[in-house]
């Protein structure tokens, strides 16, 4: 018996779930898309088993239909699926960031016969599109599934038992909860990120010196202001609520430093240090989130003509896949601060590694 995966979007997560599955016993992968371009390049690529532009063909007899748009499309992609003949016991699930929404949404359609399941997958890349899609995207990933507290057993874990070939942690949460959790862990740094980004420029436009200064860390903890748009548009829309109460929250803190700072409170900013440092140290420190990790490596470079060429090629002719490298301080007769970042732990190890053996003196 052969099951039928039909994907809607195939990106980055969309192109990923399909290298999952594509190849496995018994499983034939449809990829649906509006750009006949596309359809080469995913057949190319070998993401796919086949694509077509019709979504009449993708859906038709299929066992599963992940639906990999963005989320201000959701609903229009289901209220498209409600009006063709799916097939009896058919899943449909979706990779969207809020799940109360499109949860409301799928209820409200009372799909006959057919099963929706909202997902989250939490894993990403600074990457996009199916040139970026990877068969270890979601690897150890937490995979959050959100299913209507009427779902049979049977239907959700035949969805789990597919979902297996990611790799990833399978954690099942309301969809209301789900929403407010991502919407602190996730939507709300990006909001912050953004508006500090935002008043920074403001204060460079009667000083450059602004710009030039907040090249270095600066831009490592505001990296996640350099976001898509349009789909965080459609992500804090979609969870409009959760994000409103969550900035009152946020107000209160930044209200609690003003009163800090006015009083002179010491003390009381050395605890709320210590609190969040006590915090965070129990976070783990590598898992796959939202938020794409990037895994760094640091080493004192000396100023030379032609060391980051050195370098660069040491780990190219290892094989080591190098995300971004730059320096962060570097002048005359003093070592400079080179920082290698990787998208792979293995390859910054390798990394690590190799550096060392060439007498560089390397730290994390």
């Amino acid at each position: 018996m052969t099951i039928k995966i039909a994907i809607f979007g195939v990106g980055l997560i969309g192109g990923s779930l399909a290298l999952c599955f594509k190849g496995k016993p018994g499983i034939t992968v449809v990829g649906h898309t509006h750009r006949p371009s596309s359809i080469h390049k995913y057949m190319s690529k070998g993401v796919v088993d086949m694509a077509t532009l019709s979504m009449e063909e993708a859906a038709m007899d299929a066992d599963f239909i992940f639906l990999c748009v963005p989320v201000g499309n959701l609903e229009e992609y289901l209220e498209r699926l409600s009006t063709l003949p799916l097939k009896k016991g058919c899943i449909i699930t979706d990779v969207g960031s809020t799940k109360a929404s499109v949860a409301a949404s799928a209820e409200a359609l009372q799909l006959q016969d057919v099963y929706f399941i909202g997902g989250h997958p939490m894993a990403g890349s600074e990457r996009s599109g199916v040139e970026a899609a990877s068969v270890l995207l979601f690897e150890n990933a937490y995979y959050v599934l959100t299913p209507p507290a009427h779902m049979p057993e049977t239907v959700y874990n035949s969805l789990v038992q597919l979902l297996s070939y990611t790799r990833a942690q399978i954690v099942r949460v309301e969809p209301k909860l789900h929403d407010e959790i991502v919407g602190a862990i996730s939507h709300l740094p990006h909001i912050i990120a953004v508006a500090l980004v935002n008043q920074v420029r403001d204060y460079n436009d009667s000083n450059p010196l602004y710009r030039r200064l907040a090249a270095g860390g600066f831009r490592d903890i505001t990296r996640i202001a350099s976001s898509d748009p349009v789909i965080w548009r459609d992500i804090l829309l979609n969870n409009k609520d959760v994000m409103l109460r969550l900035l009152q929250d946020w107000n209160q803190g930044i209200e609690t430093f003003i009163e800090l700072l006015e009083n002179k409170d010491g003390e009381g900013i050395e605890g709320a240090f210590a609190k969040a440092n006590a915090f965070r140290s129990e976070l783990p420190e590598r898992g796959k989130g939202m938020i794409a990790p990037l895994f760094d490596l640091y080493l004192n470079v000396p100023d030379h003509p032609g060391i980051i060429g050195q370098i660069a090629t040491e780990l190219g002719v290892n094989q080591i896949n190098l995300s971004n490298m730059r320096i962060i301080e570097s002048r005359e007769d003093v070592p400079g601060v080179m920082r290698l970042s990787f998208r792979v732990e293995a390859d910054m190890e390798r990394a690590r590694t190799l550096l060392q053996e060439l007498k560089y003196v390397v730290y994390v």
